[in-house]
C-alpha cells in the first residue's frame, strides 16, 4: 500500500514551472518608475490560447498613496507576449489603489470585465482617512470606492462609477480595500450569478474582512458582515487583512486572508449564505504568511469541462513560503476545496510579494507576481497534474 505521504510527494513532484518569468510591468519603463498591486483575469474560457488582462498601479514612487494610476496590459497568447501599457485612469490629486477584477460568466452581461478600486487623497493613507462619506472640515479625507467595466475585452472602459456607500459601513470604518487580487461570481444555488468582491476594512491595525456583493451585475452593492475573529482566545493569532475568496463545490464561499501581527499562518473562514455572513477565522496550518497578500482561485470545478470528473473543487494558492520574509514564492494546490493543501511547488526563491494566479488550461496555471524588490511584476506558468488524480 502506498502511504498518503508518498502520494503527496509524487503529486508535488508533478508540479513544475513551465517557463522562466516574463516581465510584464517593469519599473522605469512606459512612463512609471514603479508598478505594484497586480490583478489578472482570463477572458472567454473556451478560447485557446488563453487571452489575459493584467492590471496594476502605475506609481511615481513606492508610496502606497502617491500619484498612483490604474494601468493594464493584455496578452493574446497565454502570457507569452504582452501589449503596450494602457492607462485606464489618472485622477490628479487622488491615489488610485487596489485594482480587483472579475469576468462575468453568467447573466445579461456575460463576458463583461468588472474592475473595482479605491481612491485616496494623495498623501492620506489608511491611518489618515476618516469615517463616513462626505467632505468634512479637513477636506475630502474619505477612502472612496469606484467601479469601471469593459464589454469589449478591455479595449474600451466605462466612466468610473462611485459605489462607496454600497461597500463601506457608515460608522467605525475609515479605510476599505478590495482584495487586492480578483473577485468572483457565484455559480451555484440561490445566489447563482452574485458578484462577490473580497474586502478588508480599517481602522489601520484593527482590520476586519468581509464581502461586498451585487445581485444585479454590479449596478448596486450590499455590505456583508465581517468574519468573526474567534474571540479573546484567538487574539494572540492576530487579525485578517488583505483577502481573496473562492466558491467551493458545496456552494460555500471560502476566504483566504493575510494575517497581521499574528501566528505566521494564513487565515480562513466560511460563508454558507453567499458571502453575507462568515464564521470564525482560523489559521491554515499548511500555509505560512509573513503578512503579505496572497492569491487564491478555483482551478478546476465540477461544473465545467476542466474538472475531469473530480467531485471536489481544485484550488490554487500563491504566496510566500515563509513566516518572516516576502520571499520563497510558491504555489500550493488543494484538491478538496481549500480544506487541505498537500501539493506545493517553488516559484521564486528570492523576492516575492503580491501575487495572483490565473487558470490557463486544464493542467496549467499562470502566476503574476511582484519581485526584484518591487521593481518588476512578472508572469510565469506552472504545470498541474490532472484534477482527477487524488
Amino acid at each position: 500500500m502506498i502511504s498518503f505521504i508518498a502520494v503527496a510527494s509524487m503529486l508535488t513532484a508533478a508540479l513544475m514551472l513551465n517557463s522562466p518569468p516574463i516581465p510584464v510591468f517593469v519599473g522605469g519603463n512606459e512612463g512609471y518608475p514603479v508598478y505594484r498591486i497586480p490583478s489578472i483575469v482570463r477572458l472567454c474560457p473556451s478560447t485557446v490560447p488563453a487571452r489575459l488582462l493584467a492590471f496594476a498601479e502605475g506609481r511615481d514612487t513606492l508610496s502606497d498613496n502617491g500619484q498612483n494610476d490604474l494601468v493594464m496590459k493584455s496578452s493574446l497568447d497565454a502570457g507569452v507576449t504582452w501589449s503596450a501599457l494602457q492607462v485606464l485612469l489618472d485622477v490628479p490629486t487622488r491615489s488610485l489603489n487596489n485594482p480587483c477584477a472579475v469576468v462575468l460568466r453568467d447573466g445579461a452581461h456575460s463576458g463583461r470585465v468588472l474592475l473595482m478600486f479605491q481612491s485616496y487623497p494623495i498623501g492620506c493613507s489608511e491611518s489618515c482617512v476618516e469615517v463616513g462619506y462626505d467632505i468634512g472640515a479637513h477636506g475630502d479625507k474619505i477612502c472612496r470606492t469606484f467601479t469601471m467595466y469593459s464589454d469589449d475585452d478591455g479595449a474600451t472602459w466605462s466612466t468610473p462609477k462611485e459605489v462607496t456607500r454600497g461597500v463601506k459601513r457608515a460608522t467605525r470604518v475609515t479605510s476599505v480595500a478590495t482584495g487586492p487580487g480578483v473577485g468572483i461570481q457565484l455559480r451555484r444555488g440561490e445566489h447563482r450569478g452574485r458578484i462577490v468582491m473580497p474586502f478588508n476594512e480599517g481602522p489601520a491595525g484593527k482590520w476586519r474582512v468581509y464581502a461586498a456583493f451585487s445581485d444585479d451585475d454590479g449596478e448596486s452593492w450590499n455590505i456583508g458582515e465581517p468574519a468573526k475573529d474567534g474571540g479573546e482566545e484567538n487574539a494572540a493569532k492576530g487579525v485578517a487583512n488583505e483577502v481573496q475568496m473562492i466558491e467551493r463545490e458545496d456552494g460555500a464561499v471560502v476566504l483566504n486572508a493575510r494575517q497581521y501581527y499574528g501566528s505566521g499562518r494564513r487565515k480562513t473562514a466560511l460563508s454558507t449564505d453567499g458571502g453575507a455572513n462568515f464564521g470564525a477565522l482560523v489559521d491554515i496550518p499548511e500555509l505560512p504568511d509573513p503578512s503579505c497578500m496572497g492569491g487564491c482561485i478555483v482551478l478546476h470545478d465540477a461544473l465545467d469541462s476542466l474538472s475531469s470528473g473530480a467531485p471536489f473543487t481544485t484550488v490554487a494558492f500563491t504566496g510566500c513560503d515563509s513566516e518572516t520574509r516576502r520571499a520563497n514564492g510558491a504555489l500550493w494546490i488543494s484538491r478538496d476545496g481549500g480544506r487541505t493543501w498537500p501539493q506545493k511547488v517553488s516559484i521564486e526563491i528570492k523576492g516575492f510579494a503580491y501575487s495572483v494566479p490565473v487558470a490557463l488550461a486544464a493542467h496549467e496555471v499562470g502566476v503574476l507576481y511582484e519581485t526584484a524588490g518591487y521593481k518588476q511584476i512578472v508572469f510565469t506558468k506552472v504545470s498541474v497534474p490532472d484534477a482527477s488524480v487524488r
